[in-house]
C-alpha cells in the first residue's frame, strides 16, 4: 500500500468514527434528554425545559409504603377505568425521580396505560404544578404490564422534586387485575377520577377521595441532599395510625425533619445525610403472617428493606403485636430471636441496624400482666445488647414515670397503645442521629 493510499484510508476511517460517535451522541440525547417530546415522555413547557436541573447525585428513597394486602371490595373490578392519584410526601429532594408500582396481591396482570408524576400545586390537593408534570415510561414504553405478584420500576424523569413536599403519582388501568395492592391507614388523602385523567393538572376530574395508597410503593430521587436511605420497619406505631391526617407527623416524618435540619446547620458535619422511608404496616408482627396485616417482618424484610434504594440503616420497631395478638402468652425468646435474625440479614448486606425497645400499653384492651411481663423481658434482652448495633429506648422515653407500664398522658393518643402527635415527635427526638451512621459489623 502506497503512502497516499494509506492516508486516504486513515482519513476515511477517522470520518467514519466521527460520524458514528455523532450518531450515538444524538441518539442518546434523543432518548434521555430532558426536553424530548414523544409518546414515551411528557416534557415540560419550553421555559421549564431550559431550566431543567442537572441530574447529579445519588439515588435514594424519599418515600415508601409497604404493600399490606388486597383492598377489600376490589376483587372483581379492581380500579378498572379509573385514575388513581396518590399523594405522597418527600423526605429529601432531587433532580430526577422514579416510582415503583406493585401488583403483589393482584390475581391477574395489571395493565397501566398512562402514568404521570408531578409536584402538587398545594398541600392536600389533587392539583399539580403544570411545569412539573411528567409522563412516566417503563422501559421506554408508556404502557406497562405488571404480572400478578410482581412489580415494575419506571424510567427516571428529570424534574425538580423539593424536599418536605407533596408529590402526585397518577396511574390509569383500563382493565382489572383483581384485588388492588394497597396500603391502608395512609393518614393522607389521595384521589380518584373516572376515566383517564393522569395529565389533569387542575385536579377537577378527581372527585373521589381515598384514605389508601394504591399500587404505588416507592418514590426514589436522584439527590444531592442525601447519601443514602433510612428504612423505618415497624407496625402501626411506625405507620402512624393515630397521627393527624395530612400533617405528616408520623415519627419517621419527624426523623426526616430532624435530619434535614441537621444537614443545613453547623451540625451537618456530624449528622448523616439520609432520606427516610416508612415500612410500617399496622398490626404487623415479627414472626407471624396475617392476611389482613401483611407478611411478617421476617417474610417481608427483603422486599421492604433490602430491596429499597441505597439503604444504609434500618430502624426496627417491631414486636408489640407478637405479644398482643398471640392468644397464648408469647415466648419472649422467640421474639428476640426473630429480631436478631432481621439484624443478621441486614448485616449480611452491609446495613446498620438500630432497634427500639417496646413501648408501654397498660389500659389498652389487650393488656394483661402476663403480656406486660413478656414486653419487659423482650426489652431487657434488647437493652443487654447482642440484638442491634444501637438501641433507642422508646420505653423509657414515653412511659409514665409514676406507672412505667403506661404511656405518659401527653404522649398517649387515648387508646393507651399508640402515641399522640406529641408522642411521635418524642420518639423521633429520642433517636441519636449519630447512631444512624456507621458500618455494619463485619461478617466473620
Amino acid at each position: 500500500m502506497t503512502r497516499r493510499h494509506g492516508c486516504v484510508l486513515l482519513s476515511a476511517i477517522t470520518a467514519l468514527i466521527v460520524a458514528l460517535s455523532a450518531a450515538i451522541y444524538l441518539g442518546a440525547a434523543a432518548e434521555h434528554g430532558p426536553g424530548r417530546r414523544t409518546d414515551a415522555a411528557l416534557a415540560a413547557p419550553p421555559g421549564a425545559r431550559n431550566a431543567a436541573p442537572v441530574s447529579t447525585g445519588v439515588w435514594v428513597g424519599t418515600w415508601s409504603a409497604a404493600p399490606a394486602g388486597g383492598e377489600p371490595g376490589t376483587e372483581t373490578d379492581g380500579m378498572a377505568g379509573r385514575t388513581v392519584r396518590n399523594v405522597v410526601h418527600t423526605s429529601v429532594g432531587g433532580t430526577s425521580a422514579r416510582v415503583t408500582l406493585s401488583n403483589l396481591y393482584g390475581t391477574g396482570p395489571l395493565t397501566v396505560t398512562h402514568a404521570t408524576l408531578a409536584v402538587a400545586a398545594a398541600d392536600d390537593s389533587a392539583a399539580a404544578d403544570p411545569d412539573t408534570l411528567r409522563r412516566l415510561t417503563f422501559g421506554g414504553a408508556t404502557t406497562v404490564v405488571v404480572p400478578a405478584g410482581g412489580r415494575a420500576v419506571s424510567d427516571a424523569v428529570t424534574v425538580a422534586v423539593p424536599s418536605d413536599s407533596d408529590v402526585l403519582v397518577s396511574t390509569y388501568s383500563p382493565t382489572s387485575a383483581g384485588p388492588v395492592t394497597y396500603h391502608p391507614r395512609a393518614r393522607q388523602t389521595s384521589y380518584v377520577a373516572e376515566g383517564e385523567s393522569t395529565e389533569d393538572v387542575t385536579g377537577a376530574a378527581f372527585t373521589g377521595t381515598s384514605a389508601y395508597w394504591r399500587y404505588l410503593t416507592a418514590l426514589d430521587v436522584l439527590s444531592n441532599e442525601a447519601d443514602g436511605t433510612v428504612v423505618a420497619l415497624g407496625d402501626s406505631i411506625t405507620d402512624g395510625v393515630t397521627s393527624t391526617t395530612g400533617a405528616n407527623r408520623r415519627w419517621p416524618d419527624v426523623l426526616a425533619d430532624r435530619l434535614r435540619t441537621a444537614a443545613a446547620s453547623s451540625a451537618g458535619d456530624t449528622a448523616p445525610r439520609y432520606g427516610v422511608v416508612n415500612a410500617g404496616i399496622s398490626g404487623n408482627q415479627v414472626l407471624v403472617d396475617d392476611p389482613r396485616r401483611g407478611a411478617s417482618g421476617l417474610n417481608r424484610f427483603e422486599r421492604d428493606v433490602l430491596d429499597r434504594t441505597n439503604v444504609k440503616v434500618v430502624v426496627i420497631d417491631l414486636g408489640i403485636n407478637d405479644i398482643l395478638r398471640n392468644k397464648r402468652v408469647a415466648d419472649p425468646q422467640a421474639i428476640v430471636d426473630g429480631l436478631r435474625t432481621l439484624a443478621d440479614r441486614a448485616h449480611a448486606h452491609g446495613i446498620r441496624v438500630v432497634g427500639t425497645t417496646l413501648t408501654p400499653f397498660r389500659g389498652h384492651r389487650g393488656y394483661t400482666d402476663a403480656r406486660e411481663d413478656v414486653r419487659r423481658r423482650v426489652n431487657a434482652a434488647i437493652r443487654a445488647g447482642g440484638v442491634y448495633d444501637a438501641v433507642v429506648d422508646l420505653d423509657q422515653a414515653l412511659r409514665d414515670p409514676y406507672d412505667p407500664r403506661s404511656l405518659r398522658a401527653e404522649y398517649d393518643s387515648g387508646d393507651h397503645l399508640h402515641p399522640s402527635d406529641r408522642g411521635y415527635r418524642k420518639m423521633a427526638q429520642s433517636v441519636d442521629l449519630t447512631k444512624l451512621e456507621g458500618s455494619a459489623p463485619a461478617e466473620l
